[in-house]
């Protein structure tokens, strides 16, 4: 014993004999973390997650549940022993390590080093693994970035590799359609290959004949980070320890709905080590608002940093700031709070009714609609003639539709360090997706002026929206003031669902009418969104709701009536999808219940009625997102071909409404479909900025503000800069996301990164490629503006400029050149880019499900998702985030809902009864894209992020009434609503 309160353990860790002095309530992954093995995470505390994965004595072992003295005498296994340090190419990798970044199993990266033990102890086990087998062993290591596919991809890659096998190259499938042309063979040869493990059924990407093959553009480049990904190296906000350190902590409200009557911290703040305790006593009561949208910041600025009223149970009531975790847990213990109780509501419908107890009746909050009714926000838009339009309607149909409170689950939670640099200006490293708005936020509410705080953005282990969110800096700040220390603060897994974001709950009222030719002539959309205790992301939305369900189908009279709502519940957000895949799951589902009552051919309908190219949508401008829009106008769709293909390949006709017949037992079958259309950014408000310049080698520097979190941004952004310039991906350098050295970009939201970033980097890098030519017409004495040879004779290839008369300058040679010698400057641009489109990204989903009758229980079996995201920048990247959209999507539409207690306690506040799919809980998962050329977009690009995850709830609603005959309105489908369904239907 070295102390009454540490001890001294020896362990073997990756080889080496270590001692780790620790405390008797240190876990294994705290020992771990403190002593630098940081590939080990923290994800959930409990268990559920398996971030912390590390190898006992060869065997997985969750390290967040084990003490650390357990552990003294024992082997411990973490991916820092995979392969030496520092492991710089493929070569030096292990197989595993390899394997990973070879296949794109490896998106944000953060669960990927516990994935990646959990198969080492499965390949120590067995050489050749079955696929179940691997699912079974992966099970326990969540991932919410992937659909688990390319990981179990990845290890049965990594099991041939260490058996000695040779492997071919991971890359996708190309194929070529014509309009006209039958999908059936090239679809018949893709299927052809068997999909066994040796054989990975990749991407399949079909582009029209008319598309240009490109060098770097468009195809399955690794991704930039996927080595140190790999390496588990420490990337992620948390992995660095700043000398002197505070640990803050947060204390919620107990309550739903409450006044703070007194608060005594005194008690506190005399504890030895406790540097600060900060209520809302002690911060000024600056209003704003909490999301992450660009300036002017969309109304109601309805909070502070810490108020004297909570609003929902996870509330913010005080913070401290101490000398470790464990005694700033004691500080808040000592906090004596005395609570006014208030009454609360939960339910968004009786939120609104007269006599429900006002949320926000604060006298300083502005632009509240209704203060009585807790109405926050009131939209009404329409667009065309209704009394024309309703007269030509045959039938009418009117249905509701309900969605769920989901909450992002991303492994890596919410973390922040704030210190003071060297110049007293004050530092936010932080785990966010927007650092240029949280450096604009944060200012007034810590009184700096923002030319005094950088923002710094590390890895980012998933965001989903959750993180495009303003939810520790600000606190963090305020502490680091407070004491002129370093602060750390992170949330622990129950704070994640209760005191940051989630998906707006609604309920969607539609009205449509048709007409007996199958037109869709009328529809009118009521919707109620539930925003939580506060607005944040409330108005943006639920306006984005209306304009993506109501545009689809781009009906000649459309109208949009719309109620935001407050309730005492923990507060909804930004999460992908942002309201489009709530009522997208309205609409679909409709559309099918209305072929299905008036006997149509469902895609035959679908097809009638939905938008086509050089059609405007007719809500754009109306809606924008969170203030007028701008009109818009289709360019480019390949939505008929999507479903072409997927009709195809699914055998959508030979199985439609024949899964069942001469069927015994309780298990029903049935396929479903759905089309969707999404957005690339926010028309005319979101902007981004690139900067490019030249190395001594040959090489070059991107700086890019945008932000990647775990979608392979910095990757794509660096082909487009390569594709321009005539370079390999390796010779392109990405920095992104600081505020100091960095040019500005909105952030990773409205899956605008690829369409609006990359025209960023496309207008930088033919500036620089322009610049390089001229460089190397005068290393050549080659007079371009007299002379026979014009600038746009020169080509960028293989690192070299060619001329017609076949002389070359390498790219070394003009930037040693251009630096040194001949005429001295830095090549280098910086170009910015706005777009007043936003061109949709089209897609259609098939599924087919099982039901068992009996239970309720629904299976869903398999998933093809059929893509038009313009041209693909890396369809292995991209295959991955539809992957993962899928995903989420699959957990919306089938498990996943936040639930509460009459008093307003989350009771599922944990992971594992939230319940995250798993990998050995996923359908077969498919993904084919139909390239199309987007004017827009950088070369013909439009966005992929969302699209997967909008249309997955209405496919399997029609499945399963194609299996049952019962029609679900509800989400998700559980098996109690299920088996309910169909007793009602009895």
């Amino acid at each position: 014993m070295s102390s009454d309160r540490t001890r001294t353990i020896t362990l073997t860790v990756n080889g080496e004999e270590r001692s780790l002095q620790v405390h008797p309530g240190d876990t294994l992954l705290d020992a771990l973390r403190a002593a630098s093995y940081t590939s080990v995470k923290y994800g959930c505390g409990t268990g559920d997650c398996g971030a912390c994965t590390v190898l006992i004595d060869g065997e997985p072992v969750h390290s967040c549940q084990m003490r650390a003295v357990h552990a003294d005498g024992h082997r411990v296994f973490t991916v820092e022993g995979l392969a030496p340090y520092p492991a710089r190419e493929l070569d030096d990798l292990h197989p595993l390590q390899r394997a990973f970044v070879e296949t794109g199993a490896i998106q944000c990266g953060y669960c990927t080093p516990a994935q990646m033990l959990a198969a080492k102890a499965l390949l120590d086990q067995t050489s050749d693994p079955t696929r179940e087998e691997i699912k079974e062993a992966m099970s326990g290591v969540l991932c919410r970035c992937t659909g688990y596919i390319k990981i179990v991809q990845a290890v049965e890659r990594a099991a041939a590799l260490m058996r000695g096998e040779e492997v071919a190259p991971f890359r996708h499938v190309e194929g070529i359609l014509g309009e006209d042309q039958s999908p059936a063979d090239l679809l018949g040869a893709f299927y052809a290959v068997p999909d066994d493990g040796r054989h990975p059924r990749t991407t399949l990407v079909i582009s029209p004949p008319e598309m240009e093959s490109l060098d770097v553009v468009g195809q399955s480049e690794l991704k930039v980070d996927g080595i140190k990904l790999a390496a588990g190296r420490p990337a992620f906000t948390d992995d660095v320890q700043i000398e002197g350190m505070l640990h803050g902590a947060l204390l919620t409200s107990p309550h739903a709905h409450a006044h703070i009557k007194r608060i005594d911290a005194s008690e506190a703040r005399a504890l030895e080590g406790v540097h600060a305790v900060l209520t809302h006593e002690d911060i000024p009561r600056v209003k704003h608002a909490s999301g992450g949208q660009s300036y002017p910041q969309p109304p109601p600025f309805d909070q502070v940093c810490l108020d004297n009223k909570v609003r929902h149970v996870g509330d913010r009531v005080a913070v401290v700031a101490a000398e470790t975790p464990r005694l700033a847990q004691r500080a808040l213990r000592l906090i004596e709070v005395e609570y006014e109780v208030l009454p609360h509501v939960l339910d968004a419908e009786e939120a609104r009714a007269s006599g429900a107890p006002a949320i926000h009746d604060e006298p300083d909050t502005e632009g509240i609609f209704s203060v009585e009714h807790n109405i926050v926000h009131h939209i009404e838009a329409d667009e065309g003639d209704a009394d024309e339009q309703w007269s030509r309607a045959d039938v009418v149909f009117e249905r509701e539709y309900r969605t769920a409170q989901q909450q992002q689950a991303h492994i890596e939670p919410h973390v922040c360090i704030t210190y003071w640099d060297e110049d007293a200006r004050l530092v936010v490293r932080s785990s966010t997706q927007v650092p240029f708005h949280i450096r604009r936020m944060l200012a007034p509410l810590v009184g700096l002026s923002e030319k005094d705080i950088r923002v710094i953005k590390p890895r980012i282990g998933g965001g989903f929206g959750n993180k495009q969110e303003m939810l520790l800096e600000d606190l963090c700040a305020h502490l680091t003031i407070a004491t002129g220390r370093p602060v750390r603060m992170e949330y622990n897994r129950r704070q994640e669902f209760t005191s940051s974001r989630s998906r707006h709950p609604t309920v969607q009222r539609y009205r449509m009418g048709v007409t007996e030719e199958m037109e869709v002539v009328a529809t009118e959309l009521d919707l109620l969104g539930d925003t939580g205790a506060y607005g944040t992301h409330g108005l943006t939305v639920n306006m984005v709701a209306g304009q993506k369900g109501l545009t689809l189908y781009n009906t000649p009279y459309s109208s949009f009536l719309c109620d935001v709502v407050y309730t005492n519940k923990p507060t909804p957000g930004a999460f992908r999808g942002y309201g489009a895949m709530q009522c997208f799951f309205g609409i679909e589902t409709m559309m099918a219940e209305i072929a299905d009552q008036m006997g149509w051919d469902v895609v035959a309908f679908k097809r009638k009625n939905w938008i086509r190219e050089g059609e405007s949508l007719l809500m754009a401008k109306a809606l924008g997102e969170g203030r007028e829009g701008f009109e818009q106008t289709i360019h480019s769709s390949g939505l008929e071909a999507c479903v072409r293909v997927g009709v195809e390949a699914m055998d959508w006709y030979e199985k439609r409404g024949k899964l069942n017949q001469e069927v015994s037992g309780p298990i029903r079958r049935g396929i479903g479909m759905s089309v969707m259309a999404h957005g690339s950014g926010i028309a005319g408000l979101d902007m981004a900025a690139a900067t490019l310049k030249i190395n001594d080698d040959g090489s070059f520097n991107l700086l890019i503000g945008a932000t990647d979190i775990g979608t392979g941004s910095d990757t794509i952004l660096a082909q487009m800069a390569a594709e321009e310039l005539g370079i390999p991906l390796e010779d392109v350098i990405v920095y992104s996301s600081d505020t100091d050295f960095t040019p500005f970009d909105k952030g990773a939201y409205a899956s605008s990164t690829t369409y609006i970033s990359g025209g960023a980097v496309r207008k930088a890098a033919r500036e620089v490629a322009d610049q390089v030519r001229k460089h190397a017409a005068t290393m050549l004495g080659i007079d371009l503006q007299e002379g026979e040879v014009g600038l746009e004779d020169l080509s960028l290839r293989d690192r070299a400029v060619r001329f017609p008369d076949g002389r070359s300058v390498t790219m070394e040679q003009v930037a040693l050149s251009s630096l040194h010698q001949q005429d001295q400057h830095q090549i280098m641009a910086t170009a910015s880019n706005i777009s007043y489109d936003s061109p949709p990204p089209f897609g259609a989903q098939f599924v087919e499900v099982a039901v068992d009758v009996e239970t309720g229980q629904v299976t869903v079996e398999r998933v093809l998702m059929v893509a038009d995201a313009g041209r693909v920048i890396n369809p292995i990247t991209a295959s991955g985030q539809v992957e993962g959209g899928i995903s989420q999507g699959l957990g919306f539409a089938m498990c996943e809902e936040m639930v509460y207690d009459d008093d307003g306690r989350l009771v599922n506040p944990r992971l594992g009864p939230y319940h995250v799919y798993k990998a050995d809980e996923m359908p077969e998962l498919e993904v084919i894209f139909v390239q199309t050329d987007e004017p827009t977009g950088p070369f013909g690009a439009k966005s992929v992020a969302e699209l997967s995850i909008d249309g997955i709830a209405p496919a399997i609603a029609d499945a399963i009434h194609d299996a049952t005959g019962v029609w679900l309105r509800e989400v998700p489908f559980t098996p109690e609503r299920v088996w309910r369904a169909l007793k009602d239907e009895d």
